[in-house]
């Protein structure tokens, strides 16, 4: 593709318009959004709204305006991203939190059922809380296979299944509908992660009759670092399982004050602590700016930004480890170089901001709410004159850092 070209395709988008809300500093060109979302210019008034008004001035009155209400609230905005009915999300904690919460839950639910099953090389937190999560339930264990045995290693005493539906490192892509059913016939659970989904690929959960499900509100929701994350369970679900965190916001009456925990129905029981307000805040601004969006429109740009970045890559003998057809990856591309790193480094010199991951992947998000197509073809030019030039090679690019 040639500039003109990619000029002519911005001159139709109808995500355009959409760039405008976010804060993108000149000069640079931002390919790290699955990583962490660009400022919606939304969500620093939110901010401070929710500083100077309602904390600074309503005070403790805000909670009866708008704060209690908001794990909910926002949660009902996500849902619609997701493929799921709005009292089947809920916002709170973290990603590695929820997990925790449905893990415990899921392996609770059926005594004859005691094991999680999951994927080597899956994001390594999800293995980890997994870890954790055996350890609270006895009799329970983890097992891991590779990726290509994980339909064959369900059977009866498999408990969950725990996948990352987009992979972190290869945008390689699972098949919801496909391995839902698989797992429904073995009788197991399927609680998938959707960090590297929501927000960024078509995804169905209702349609593919998915049980669990978590995701972070930082990548792809732009809800700003450290956003609160989300919890779906669906309806079917939600009265049967109830979360090993038994906090006062998952209470019936929190403000009854009694001694004995008593959950509370539906989404609401899978709260914890007290909501992170501010940080709310600042994700539903990022939510809010989805309320229009088309997500088919948004899915076929991301198509067209993979094949800008894939070509440039090919033209200099760049190895892709994603998938190369569109319904097998999600909306970043990664490539492979025995000097990612330093690659990585001498992009982010020039302006370009991708990241690297362990060992030799260099990797690019596909953002189409604010990346126009000329910004990928002008990183995919950058991207061939690092590689041709070698700009990999300098020293200063060496040495490694603790974040990229």
């Amino acid at each position: 593709m040639t500039l003109e070209e990619a000029r002519a395709l911005d001159a139709t988008d109808a995500l355009a318009p959409l760039r405008d809300r976010f804060v993108l500093p000149p000069g640079v060109l931002y390919l790290d959004g699955n990583s962490l979302g660009a400022l919606p210019r939304a969500a620093a008034e939110a901010v401070a709204t929710a500083t100077t008004q309602q904390w600074g001035e309503r005070l403790i009155r805000s909670w009866n305006e708008g704060w209690m209400d908001a794990p909910r609230r926002v949660g009902g905005k996500i849902a619609r991203l997701i493929g799921a009915e709005q009292d089947e999300v809920i916002v709170g904690d973290s990603t590695s939190a929820n997990l925790f919460k449905l893990l415990v839950a899921a392996l609770r639910a059926d005594p004859a059922r005691r094991v999680i099953l999951s994927e080597a090389g899956n994001f390594p937190t999800d293995l980890h809380i997994a870890e954790g999560a055996i350890g609270c339930v006895p009799g329970a264990s983890l097992k891991v296979v590779a990726r290509g045995d994980v339909q064959g290693a369900l059977g009866p005493d498999t408990a969950v299944l725990l996948l990352t539906h987009t992979h972190y490192k290869s945008a390689e892509r699972w098949d919801m509908d496909a391995l839902t059913r698989a797992a429904h016939a073995a009788g197991a659970l399927v609680l998938w992660d959707l960090s590297h989904s929501a927000g960024a690929i078509p995804v169905n959960l209702g349609g593919a009759g998915a049980d669990l499900a978590v995701g972070c509100g930082y990548k792809f929701l732009n809800g700003g670092p450290g956003a609160p994350a989300f919890l779906y369970v669906a309806r079917r679900w939600q009265d049967r399982l109830a979360s090993p965190l038994s906090g006062w916001m998952g209470h019936a009456e929190p403000f009854a004050f009694v001694d004995a925990y008593r959950p509370a129905p539906g989404m609401t029981r899978w709260l914890a602590g007290t909501p992170a307000v501010l940080g709310m805040a600042a994700l539903e601004a990022g939510i809010d700016v989805w309320a229009d969006v088309d997500l088919a429109q948004l899915w076929a740009k991301s198509a067209q930004l993979f094949d800008i970045l894939h070509a440039a890559g090919a033209a200099v003998g760049l190895e892709c480890v994603s998938p190369i057809a569109p319904n097998a990856r999600g909306s970043h591309i990664s490539f492979r170089h025995p000097h990612a790193y330093a690659l990585c480094q001498a992009l982010i010199a020039k302006g370009l901001i991708g990241d690297f991951r362990d060992p030799d992947i260099i990797r690019f998000g596909l953002t189409p709410l604010y990346l126009s197509h000329q910004d990928v073809w002008r990183a995919g030019d950058l991207l061939r004159e690092a590689v041709a030039t070698e700009a990999w090679s300098d020293p200063a690019y060496q040495v490694r850092a603790a974040v990229t």
